[in-house]
């Protein structure tokens, strides 16, 4: 079992950066995919990005790559999502997520989620 909690979610104008955090509580974190989705109002949760339990496999959305990078400090049990050059259609609630090992893109393959932090990006 792990229990995510993610922070860092706020206000920012375009152009803008953001780095949100996910602290994960349970037993063999390390051996944990980690993922983050995000959900507009009225869209699906759509996939951003994704590092392997070992953290040297890492995939991101066609839209935020360049931007945003993924990583994972394990010692900290700590994953983070840096967000630079925001715009407007990054706004969205967003989320963490836990796996056994591997990553995938697929929000139905993911076990543990955290309750969401909320990123709005004036322009």
């Amino acid at each position: 079992q792990v229990q995510l909690a993610e922070s860092g979610g706020t206000l920012v104008q375009a152009g803008g950066s953001l780095r949100l955090s996910c602290a994960a509580r349970g037993r063999d974190f390390s051996s944990y995919a980690m993922a983050w989705f995000r959900q507009a109002p009225g869209k699906d949760r759509d996939f951003v990005a994704a590092a392997n339990w070992n953290g040297l496999n890492t995939n991101y959305a066609d839209s935020v790559k360049g931007r945003f990078t993924i990583s994972r400090d394990d010692v900290r049990n700590v994953v983070y999502l840096q967000m630079n050059s925001l715009k407007a259609e990054d706004t969205a609630v967003y989320y963490c997520a836990a796996r056994e090992f591997r990553a995938t893109m697929s929000p139905s393959d993911f076990r543990f989620w955290g309750q969401g932090t909320q990123v709005t990006v004036s322009s």
